[in-house]
């Protein structure tokens, strides 16, 4: 199995029981989770060498979101402890036409003050496969964002191919800021991952006349921006999940990719996720299904087709971590999507 390197935050999350308001809360459901951390606990569970890299603070919660990864059989060796505080996240989970709501309180945490001397990078990338981050961990602080170019610069010099989730996150940083950071880190990167807004935010390409909200996917404007990344960044594939909103508990779920080699575009199989259970870390699931299936071996088009269908059943579980087994994808893959009863 490969050896995949993820970096980034962990963070507690708490969120209110149910679909309850924030002003209806007396008590939050607890749980850890965060982009990168997300993404090794997939890889984890379908059997590939996963290292988890972050800071913590030297006390019980950073020691608890440590075990959290360690249950789910992330490594989690070169883990540095320090620093003030573990980020939090606060999550009111919406309901038909009400929207999810998302509080952060992550100011002055410890990845947040993180260096590259706190990391033996030449140790850890040695025998990888695989690099994945976001441009979460960059937005959360100029010194992030240099400690995320060491990283890269430390895993290409070990020959390392790298993926990168462009996650635009407006409540973190700037259209502005984030396309002046992100665009200097996408030297490093082979393929790269995101969506409409992703693409438009973080790297200033818009798919033609897309609008998410009335599910009118132009996928032609897609592969258009995909080959403009492609000339301008030499990304391997372009990958975007393509999420229809039809209400917060109803989604239409597939992506398309796009093969700098081959030239090809394709676009998946769509599922129709209703009931979703939680679609919180629905991306990080797929941006990890599909890493799977490259260090697997297959082929760009089984690689997007696993990620789909791995991400489509995140949505049916609560908490961040996608906890379906490899055994569980491929059978939605096959066409088994009855949802009956395993006896």
């Amino acid at each position: 199995m490969a050896k995949v390197v993820t970096m980034g935050e962990i963070m507690l999350r708490l969120s209110t029981p149910g679909n309850e308001k924030f002003i209806q809360a007396d008590e939050f459901d607890v749980c850890y989770g965060g982009g990168e951390a997300n993404v090794a606990v997939s890889l984890a569970n379908y059997g590939h060498d996963a290292e988890f890299v972050t800071k913590v603070p030297d006390n019980p919660i950073g020691e608890c979101a440590v075990a959290a990864l360690r249950k789910m059989n992330v490594k989690t060796d070169n883990i540095a402890k320090g620093g003030e505080r573990l980020g939090i996240y606060f999550l009111e989970s919406g309901a038909s036409m009400r929207a999810s709501n998302v509080v952060y309180d992550r100011a002055h945490s410890s990845i947040s003050t993180a260096e590259a001397a706190d990391f033996d990078f030449d140790k850890i990338f040695d025998d990888a496969d695989w690099f994945h981050f976001t441009g979460i961990t960059p937005a959360v602080s100029d010194a992030a964002a240099e400690l995320t170019e060491e990283a890269l610069k430390a895993a290409k010099a070990k020959g390392v191919k790298v993926s990168v989730d462009l996650n635009f996150r407006k409540k973190l940083w700037s259209s502005e800021k984030a396309q002046k950071v992100m665009s200097n880190l996408m030297q490093y990167v082979d393929v790269c991952i995101g969506n409409e807004e992703d693409a438009e935010k973080v790297l200033g390409f818009k798919p033609g006349a897309t609008d998410v909200t009335s599910g009118d996917l132009e996928l032609a404007g897609y592969e258009d921006i995909f080959k403009q990344m492609v000339e301008k960044f030499n990304f391997e594939y372009v990958i975007s999940s393509l999420r229809v909103s039809h209400s917060a508990s109803d989604n239409g779920w597939s992506a398309c990719i796009y093969s700098r080699d081959t030239k090809e575009f394709y676009h998946s199989k769509e599922y129709r996720v209703h009931p979703i259970v939680d679609r919180v870390g629905g991306g990080d699931s797929f941006a990890g299904g599909t890493i799977c299936g490259f260090v697997d071996g297959k082929n760009f088009k089984d690689a997007l087709e696993f990620g789909v269908a791995a991400s489509a059943l995140k949505h049916t579980i609560p908490g961040d971590f996608n906890l379906v087994s490899r055994a569980d994808v491929e059978n939605l893959v096959g066409g088994d999507g009855s949802g009956r009863v395993q006896r």
